[in-house]
């Protein structure tokens, strides 16, 4: 008996150690998308590569966030209609559906109505509304998808911005080696990122980068110790509450891909991981830490990056004669 009780609790100790993971470690795991609606993903998938919903027809949502880099351009900031420079960095799109809202200041909250936003962004697509809905209009293969998806004839930017947040929550990115641990799969780190990992937890980092996201679910000051020095003037949730307390007040970002997604910080002003950990941990943290330690928090970072999805470019519908030109100014 006593040799049959060794015998299973062997077996069972991989088991034991996937679910204490599962369920006592901060970070938690990011699974794929389930119960999508395949044929509204594939009008979102179709509205997020077209330029025709700019003005200048130059500029499509895949221009300032690039699937083919993470969901980010790797700018400071987005170039927008008539290279205009944007005030802030560009987000991943990576698994933003999980954010607790969308945008650094929080002011969409959900992706749908983040979608439309940037159309008729004068600094950004610098179309309107009305005229990208016409746009629409004008091409019969959109009509027949429109109709197809949401059973109406009568295209709005409502159905428009649902779409592409359909689209949108495809983007997951799982089976990042740090997944595959939380998973019970002990040799899918090295041991300088579980070290790494350690020291993430043992500095505090995870207060704030918790969760499947490894953050996006909070609110947090930049420069919450000590002041954050830069020249870019947003000055995050004050934008949106009128309070003086939001002042350079953030969405705290997802760490999932961040090895990927650089420049980083709302100013876009820091390329080096490792500087960007040495600089959160003085000034969030009111911590020094060592170039051996950033080393292996960088290192832990890394492990972050999961499966980037696999897009294939939609073939888009010509336009008509009747589809509104482009505006170059």
């Amino acid at each position: 008996m006593k040799r049959s009780l060794v015998i299973a609790l062997l077996i069972l100790l991989p088991s034991i150690s996937y679910a204490n993971r599962l369920t006592n470690e901060p970070i938690k795991i990011i699974e794929p998308a389930t119960g999508l609606n395949t044929s509204m993903v594939a009008l979102g998938k179709k509205l997020w590569f077209d330029p025709r919903l700019s003005k200048s027809n130059a500029i499509s949502c895949n221009s300032c966030h690039n699937l083919a880099t993470a969901g980010v351009d790797n700018l400071p900031s987005s170039i927008g209609h008539e290279w205009t420079i944007g005030p802030i960095n560009s987000p991943t799109v990576l698994n933003a559906e999980l954010n607790i809202s969308q945008f650094w200041n929080g002011r969409a909250k959900d992706l749908k109505a983040q979608a439309s936003g940037p159309i008729d962004n004068p600094k950004e697509m610098a179309f309107t509304h009305s005229l990208a809905v016409e746009t629409l209009n004008s091409i019969p293969a959109y009509q027949k998808h429109f109709t197809k998806v949401f059973n109406t004839n009568n295209i709005t930017i409502d159905e428009v911005a649902t779409a592409i947040a359909e689209f949108e929550k495809t983007l997951r990115t799982p089976n990042a080696p740090f997944d595959l641990w939380l998973k019970g799969n002990d040799n899918a780190l090295t041991p300088t990122e579980k070290a790494g990992y350690a020291l993430f937890k043992e500095k505090g980092c995870t207060a704030c980068h918790n969760g499947a996201l490894v953050g996006g679910q909070m609110y947090q000051k930049m420069g919450l110790v000590k002041p954050y020095k830069t020249n870019n003037a947003d000055i995050g949730r004050a934008a949106i509450t009128g309070k003086d307390s939001d002042k350079f007040v953030f969405k705290v970002p997802t760490l999932r891909n961040v090895a990927l997604t650089y420049p980083y910080f709302h100013d876009g002003a820091v390329w080096s991981l490792k500087e960007a950990v040495i600089i959160m941990a003085d000034i969030q943290l009111g911590q020094k830490i060592s170039k051996d330690e950033a080393n292996k928090i960088t290192a832990f970072l890394s492990s972050l990056t999961g499966t980037q999805p696999q897009v294939v470019l939609p073939l888009l519908p010509p336009s008509t004669m009747k589809t509104p030109k482009p505006k170059m100014h």
